[in-house]
């Protein structure tokens, strides 16, 4: 399914998350890997310098030193990729847009990020706690194919893509993110959780006899919104009651075993300002599975003439 995979990583002598887990799905169901890093120019052109990866000194960003990195991610994951398929590309500028650039190149149907950045920390910079980096945001709010944001390394079994839970919230992503769903889960044989979130209200007025007509009226709508597409596959919905979605969605996923999680993104407003979306910002920073986020290409933050290289296919209005 997906043929060509881009992993990028900020990280170049020892193993890092993105990359391990785009290898062990590499190893399951072949294809071709792209290993993208990196560097930002810490001064301007004409004549950029960074500092050395290894010894911290000041270094011209020129091409000997690009290969010089570009041999040491080889020296790190080669022995990891033997009789696999890969490239090591090594890049200069705004991360974002060198992954948004590299994986248009490649033809990417499927982009692996890590949800945390080591040059977040390197730099003195300090994380917001359950906030996905600008990188992952500014990559998710405009790429069309699936983009993979992960904690730590997946497992094997994790990989094999077995236990599937999509969140649903009715919005037009995460009809995509169902579609995507089940076809992930015909080609892996997958079982699906549709998971929903019924939201409770903080106030007393709210009875019994009302949380009993919300629970019956999510259930009729769960099922009218995702039968179509998970005609067929072994699928089961779950819906809990709760204040906090993404706190909700990791405990679902952790009491089914759930190996994949995939979530929609959203828009802000009508005037288009993207953002991840707080669910999908917060279940990836404390997910043990990674997390799978699926656009709406309509919806993207600019689409520019590129044609859409995957999500098309899995949308209702596809031929």
């Amino acid at each position: 399914m997906f043929r060509h995979i881009l992993a990028a990583t900020d990280v170049i002598t020892q193993p890092d998350a993105p990359i391990l887990s785009a290898v062990e799905l590499l190893r399951q169901q072949g294809g071709h890997l792209v290993i993208l890093h990196v560097i930002i120019p810490e001064t301007p052109s004409p004549s950029p310098q960074t500092h050395h990866f290894a010894t911290g000194a000041p270094v011209a960003l020129d091409n000997a030193y690009m290969s010089e990195v570009a041999q040491a991610l080889r020296y790190t994951y080669a022995p990891l990729l033997s009789n696999l398929s890969f490239r090591i590309h090594v890049a200069a500028g705004v991360p974002w847009q060198a992954i948004l650039e590299t994986a248009a190149m490649a033809d990417a149907d499927l982009i692996v990020l890590g949800n945390r950045s080591v040059e977040t920390a390197t730099q003195g910079k300090e994380r917001i706690i359950g906030k996905v980096g600008t990188t992952v945001a500014h990559v998710v709010t405009r790429e069309t194919c699936p983009v993979m944001v992960v904690n730590r390394p997946a497992t094997p079994e994790q990989m094999r893509f077995g236990r599937i839970m999509v969140s649903v919230d009715f919005s037009r992503t995460c009809e995509c993110a169902v579609c995507f769903a089940a076809r992930l889960a015909v080609l892996h044989h997958s079982q699906v959780t549709v998971f929903h979130m019924l939201p409770v209200p903080p106030y007393p007025k709210y009875t019994p006899a009302d949380y009993a007509a919300d629970m019956e009226n999510a259930q009729k709508r769960l099922a009218d919104f995702c039968d179509p597409y998970l005609d067929g596959i072994d699928h089961t919905y779950q819906i809990q009651a709760g204040a906090l979605p993404h706190l909700a969605i990791v405990a679902a996923a952790d009491q089914t075993r759930t190996d994949l999680i995939i979530m929609g993104s959203h828009t802000r407003d009508q005037a288009g300002k993207w953002y991840p979306g707080s669910a999908v910002e917060r279940t990836s920073y404390r997910a043990a599975c990674p997390i799978m986020v699926i656009n709406d290409p309509e919806l993207l933050v600019q689409n520019g003439k590129n044609e859409d290289r995957l999500i098309h296919l899995f949308t209702h209005s596809s031929n």
